[in-house]
C-alpha cells in the first residue's frame, strides 16, 4: 500500500505535472480561460493518460525497445481519438469550444513521458494508479487556473456549464457591474497566476523541509560527554 500512496503523492504534489515538472503548458495557458472549459480539458487528459498507461504497461514485454516511442505515440494516437469522437458525439458544444486541444493532447509531454518512464517499466495496477494521480494532479492545478482568471476577468465561475449540463447555469460572484480584468483572460494573465500557484508550491515546501530538519534535530540523542579525571 506504501507504493500505491507513494504514486498518489507523487501525482498530486510532489511530481505534479505542471506545478513541478512545468509540461503541458500550451493547453494549461490557452484553455484555462474558465473553471468548465479547464476541466473538461483535464478530464479528457485523465481519460488518455490512464488508458494509454493501463494499454502500454499490458504491452510492454512485446514493444521492441528500438521502436518504443513511435509505438507509444500510435497507442495515445488511437487512444485520444476515441475520446475525441467521444466528446464530438456526447459533448459537442463543449467539443467545439476546446477545438484543437483535444487532439494535440497526443503532444502533451505530460502523457509520453509518463508512458516512458512508468508505465514501460511497471505492472498494471501501478501504471492506472499513476496515470489517474498524475491525470488528477494535472486537473486540480488547471482547474484552479481556470477558477482565478475567470474570477478576476469576468467576475464568475461556470461559465459555459450550461454547455454540459444544460439546466445549470453560471455563477455571478462578483457584481455585474464589474468592469472585468482583461489581462487575465489573456496568456499573461496565466503566466502570472501559474507562477504564483508555482511560488506557493515551492514556499510550502520549504517549510516542510525546515519543520522536518527542526524535527530531527530535537529528536536527535545530545552528544555523549567524556568525563575529565
Amino acid at each position: 500500500m506504501s507504493i500505491y500512496k507513494d504514486i498518489a503523492w507523487n501525482g498530486l504534489w510532489k511530481q505534479n505535472s505542471i506545478l513541478a515538472q512545468v509540461l503541458g503548458l500550451c493547453p494549461l495557458l490557452a484553455v484555462s480561460t474558465s473553471l468548465v472549459n479547464a476541466v473538461s480539458l483535464g478530464l479528457a487528459t485523465i481519460l488518455v493518460m490512464m488508458l494509454s498507461n493501463f494499454a502500454i504497461s499490458a504491452l510492454r514485454a512485446l514493444i521492441p525497445y528500438e521502436i518504443r516511442i513511435p509505438v507509444f505515440v500510435l497507442i495515445i494516437a488511437a487512444l485520444v481519438t476515441v475520446v475525441d469522437l467521444a466528446f464530438n458525439a456526447f459533448l459537442h458544444d463543449m467539443y467545439l469550444v476546446l477545438g484543437i486541444f483535444i487532439p494535440l493532447i497526443v503532444t502533451n509531454c505530460i502523457v509520453l513521458a509518463r508512458v516512458e518512464a512508468f508505465a514501460a517499466k511497471n505492472g498494471l495496477r501501478a501504471s492506472t494508479l499513476d496515470g489517474l494521480m498524475m491525470g488528477v494532479g494535472f486537473v486540480w492545478v488547471i482547474a484552479l487556473l481556470g477558477a482565478v482568471r475567470e474570477l478576476v476577468g469576468q467576475g464568475t465561475l461556470f461559465s459555459g456549464i450550461e454547455m454540459i449540463v444544460p439546466t445549470w447555469s453560471m455563477i455571478q460572484v462578483l457584481p455585474e457591474s464589474y468592469p472585468g480584468f482583461l489581462i487575465a483572460m489573456l496568456p499573461p494573465g496565466a503566466f502570472f497566476v501559474l507562477g504564483l500557484l508555482i511560488a506557493g508550491r515551492n514556499w510550502l515546501d520549504a517549510r516542510a523541509n525546515q519543520r522536518l530538519r527542526e524535527q530531527r534535530l530535537h529528536d536527535q540523542p545530545p552528544a555523549a560527554t567524556t568525563a575529565v579525571a
